[in-house]
């Protein structure tokens, strides 16, 4: 191989992030604005809501969703967040996940729902997804630092990335497992695609489409710590902060902070998920 010259694939990446960068600077700046302004809206609404009030609101909708098992986790856990100081840095958090998961839904659901319709496209995207899920989370951030700059949007950016292929990929298994028959019989009362969509695949794959939402969700929680690494506000930057200056009691407090999170948001999740497919027998 000493022979052979290397390719300069570097060289080519590095030349094509600059095209994008030269070309489309104007579309990078409205997205950067545009999720900016989804966490800053998101923390502004979790803020207005004095700390015990929001516990006892996400104590009510685990409640509702779950056991109460989970309700009374939720409130414990949320008080001990409060007690250790955390709470602003735990809303910041709470506010770059849901922004990575809103837009993980709005752009993974269509994806998946047009793939699992044109086997085409999900020939394309399968490998797409194969690398999102396989390359490391922090090659993610060298070209979100080149479109964004550093703070909270290369975060969701790398957020988004890394959490997206879930839900693709659940949401093109839930419709594909529809059963044929059923397929069959909506198109012999003559339904339309849009009409078979919405009446039958899309609600018997809700399930599927649920547990995928819940994995991005878990996804962008663990990319809460690495965001912080390029300006991301919250836990993560508690937790890199104890790293640095070696502070491990620190580093433990944010880091079960996040767990407690991460536990809150994958129980009520799950629970909802499965009540829609209970709902769907």
């Amino acid at each position: 191989m000493e022979n052979i010259p290397k390719l300069p694939l570097a060289d080519w990446i590095d030349a094509f992030v600059k095209w994008l960068t030269n070309n489309l600077g104007g579309f990078f700046d409205v997205i950067s604005v545009g999720l900016k302004g989804v966490v800053d809206g998101i923390e502004w609404v979790l803020v207005l809501f004095p700390p015990i009030l929001l516990i006892l609101v996400i104590g009510l909708i685990a409640w509702k969703t779950s056991r109460w098992r989970i309700a009374l986790f939720s409130v414990i856990g949320l008080l001990l967040i409060w007690n250790l100081g955390y709470w602003e840095g735990m809303l910041q958090t709470l506010s770059l996940v849901l922004t990575a998961v809103v837009v993980t839904i709005v752009i993974g659901i269509p994806l998946g729902i047009w793939a699992s319709q044109k086997k085409m496209v999900q020939q394309v995207l399968t490998p797409i997804l194969d690398v999102m899920q396989t390359l490391p989370a922090f090659v993610y951030l060298i070209p979100a630092i080149f479109f964004f700059s550093i703070g909270v949007v290369p975060g969701v950016f790398a957020s988004v990335i890394f959490a997206m292929p879930p839900t693709i990929r659940l949401t093109i298994l839930g419709i594909q497992q529809v059963p044929g028959d059923l397929i069959e019989a909506t198109e012999a009362f003559g339904s339309t695609t849009g009409q078979r969509l919405r009446k039958v695949q899309l609600p018997l794959a809700m399930p599927t489409i649920m547990a995928g939402i819940n994995q991005s969700i878990m996804l962008a929680l663990s990319m809460v710590v690495i965001a912080a690494m390029v300006g991301a506000p919250g836990l993560g930057t508690e937790v890199y902060r104890a790293v640095t200056q070696i502070k491990t009691g620190v580093g433990f407090e944010a880091g079960l902070a996040i767990v407690i999170i991460a536990i809150i948001l994958d129980r009520i999740t799950q629970n909802i998920g499965k009540k829609k497919q209970g709902g769907t027998h």
